[in-house]
């Protein structure tokens, strides 16, 4: 089987490599065709990002099978067979996808605060990150791509190098993620997601003495997410909903009983304490626990980065040219292009001349810090681990500061701050991907002018698909408490810090908890933001993570040889990218369909109602993935088993 070249991973000096493909930058390597799929897969993977994202709080990288898909379409419709074409819609798959998953942190935030979404608004402020993004990094792209070759290994940019060349891992691979994209849609299409014939939710509730609720949302996106995080982010976070509903909810709940016949709930003004049932304990006062533990974990990982900041910061002003890995002359036009956009981009969303100025000089300073940051951490953890949460936090702290210090406190001063917040969180998350698809097309051979016009395309297009998507699930997303239709963790707690810091509106004791606890597991070395991500999310939703977790255990148990072993995972992690894929795009069309009036969802009825129907439906999910898994006997692929999740 073909391999990388071991240079591709260092022991030469970056200018001396010799690519896979030699002649890869004088080749063209894209077209019409290349373009067309690459505007597909972005749409595809911006639009399954931020739907699943919204639910859950995690996100998967798209690069592997962004390059898996890619070498499928390449193989049946393009004539060249070209590896350099694969790796353009493996860029472009991963541009689609790194936009949502900027995007879905706090632009849902500003309907979480009662506002509303300009679309055209929303698209300005992505696009223009976007070509911020790209031209930041570009100042650091030939040192950290060139010089830096070997010192920062980029792994999943090698992992998708490693997938493009193994052309044989391309044909299973492709088939799983169609069966998984199957799997999903048929089950997902029989819930009130669409069609509503069976019930999904697996529900025991107590409101008795012991305040407490377990629930199991049959869910295959959710499933296959748990598949591919594994099980110790799994049962990190779900250990995070226990402690919520089988601690604070009972402890809180307690304590109601003993209240004031008068006394009234903090926020809700008609409802009597003593009367809270779990639900009204989870949405007013838990919730705001998981918030402080999400501060925490954030701030945490923000004063962890100012090492790497300043290693960042001057390792960069020491760089050297390079006359390898970029074109400094059109990044340099991407950059000025991103900057201008900026100013124009504030005046378009606060109307103020003053505004325009403070927060664009604000955004311009922490974008260009933290897209540095984000460009080298990803050469060393991936974009799966990119701690996007701190530096996010950290950016919207300072921001929110900066806005109460000129007096800018009212809802409409929210909303613009949010749009500024969205520029940066879009600039680093795009950084991080943009850097590892360049080192991809680096060792591969291709042309990274190339690969920034493809990258751009599809991040433009990204940014139209995921302001469309949050602005059609408005409604949803509107829609808070516990049985809420898309969680938006960190939308949610973007919404509550501005709010709460500009307006006070906000029980800070339970917030000051949640950072207390949050300090707690960092001193135990537990990882604070899974903890506080499940602490926060419904327990339905990290239940059925985890039982998607459990399924890979008992393939990983059950399959005794290595190579048996090994390619059963990566056929399970294909799977899993198309449950997660199949159950995006499928609830995103029910969605659609419902609220045009063309379906209306049933109520089940009889064995497919209540528990009954959810335990159907999990058996059915769980016997449906492994069955196509477990079928594999050996003839390993060498595809990538070790596919995370990215670090919300």
């Amino acid at each position: 089987m073909k391999k990388l070249s071991k240079d591709a991973y260092g022991g030469i000096k970056g200018q001396d490599y010799v690519p896979y493909v030699k002649d890869g930058k004088n080749r063209k390597n894209g077209g019409s065709l290349i373009v067309l799929f690459g505007i597909l897969l972005s749409i595809i993977f911006a639009a399954s990002t931020a739907y699943s994202g919204m639910k859950v709080g995690l996100t998967v990288a798209a690069g592997i099978p962004g390059s898996i898909i890619g070498s499928g379409l390449v193989s049946l419709f393009v004539k060249s067979k070209n590896i350099l074409s694969k790796n353009i819609l493996s860029g472009m798959s991963s541009g689609g996808e790194s936009i949502a998953s900027g995007m879905i942190f706090v632009l849902p935030a500003i309907i979480l605060i009662g506002g509303k979404i300009n679309f055209l608004e929303g698209v300005l402020v992505g696009i223009t990150a976007v070509l911020f993004s790209l031209g930041a990094t570009g100042l650091v792209q030939n040192y950290l791509l060139v010089e830096e070759h070997g010192n920062l290994v980029y792994p999943e940019a090698m992992a998708i190098a490693e997938s493009l060349v193994a052309s044989d891992a391309g044909g299973d691979s492709l088939k799983n993620m169609g069966i998984g994209f199957g799997i999903s849609g048929i089950l997902t299409a029989l819930t009130s997601s669409v069609f509503g014939f069976i019930n999904n939710t697996i529900s025991y509730m107590s409101d008795g003495f012991y305040k407490c609720k377990l629930e199991i949302e049959a869910n295959p996106m959710l499933s296959g997410i748990g598949f591919i995080v594994g099980f110790k982010v799994a049962m990190t976070m779900f250990a995070g909903s226990l402690l919520t509903n089988f601690v604070l909810i009972p402890l809180i709940g307690y304590f109601t009983t003993l209240a004031d016949s008068s006394a009234a709930v903090w926020d809700v003004s008609h409802l009597l304490v003593k009367e809270m049932t779990v639900n009204n304990i989870a949405s007013s006062y838990a919730k705001y626990i998981g918030a402080g533990m999400m501060i925490s974990g954030g701030l945490i990982g923000a004063i962890k980065l100012i090492p790497t900041i300043y290693n960042s910061i001057s390792q960069t002003l020491k760089a050297k040219s390079s006359n390898q890995g970029g074109n400094d002359a059109s990044g340099m036009m991407v950059l000025l292009a991103g900057t201008v956009m900026t100013f124009v981009m504030g005046f378009v969303i606060s109307k103020d001349i003053v505004i325009t100025i403070v927060g664009s000089l604000v955004s311009l300073i922490l974008s260009l810090l933290f897209a540095i940051v984000s460009g080298r951490l990803t050469g060393t953890i991936g974009t799966s681990n990119l701690p996007v949460s701190g530096m996010t936090i950290a950016s919207l702290v300072i921001m929110t500061l900066v806005f109460v210090m000129m007096g800018w406190k009212s809802e409409e001063h929210n909303i613009i701050l949010l749009l500024f917040a969205t520029f940066v969180v879009i600039v680093i998350a795009v950084a991080g991907s943009y850097m590892q698809a360049q080192k991809a097309t680096y060792v591969m051979g291709g042309s990274s002018t190339e690969m920034m016009k493809y990258f751009l395309i599809s991040g433009v297009v990204g940014v139209i698909t995921v302001v469309g998507v949050i602005s059609l699930l408005a409604p949803q997303i509107a829609i808070t408490g516990d049985h809420a239709p898309f969680a938006v963790p960190q939308a949610n707690l973007m919404a509550t810090l501005t709010s709460g810091i500009m307006q006070g509106k906000l029980p800070w004791l339970m917030i000051i908890v949640g950072v207390a606890l949050g300090i707690v597991f960092f001193l135990l070395d537990l990882s604070v933001m899974s903890i506080a991500v499940g602490a926060y999310l419904p327990i339905a939703t990290t239940s059925i993570i985890l039982i998607g977790a459990l399924i890979r255990v008992f393939v990983e148990r059950v399959s005794k040889e290595e190579t048996v072993k090994e390619e059963r995972l990566t056929n399970g992690i294909s799977l899993s990218s198309g449950l997660i894929a199949g159950g995006s795009i499928i609830g995103l069309i029910g969605i659609i369909l419902q609220i045009t009036g063309v379906v209306t969802p049933g109520n089940p009825a009889g064995i497919f109602s209540g528990n009954s129907g959810g335990y159907i439906l999990l058996i059915g999910l769980t016997l449906a993935s492994l069955i196509p898994i477990m079928k594999t006997k050996g003839n390993p692929t060498g595809g990538e088993t070790d596919h995370e999740p990215k670090e919300e």
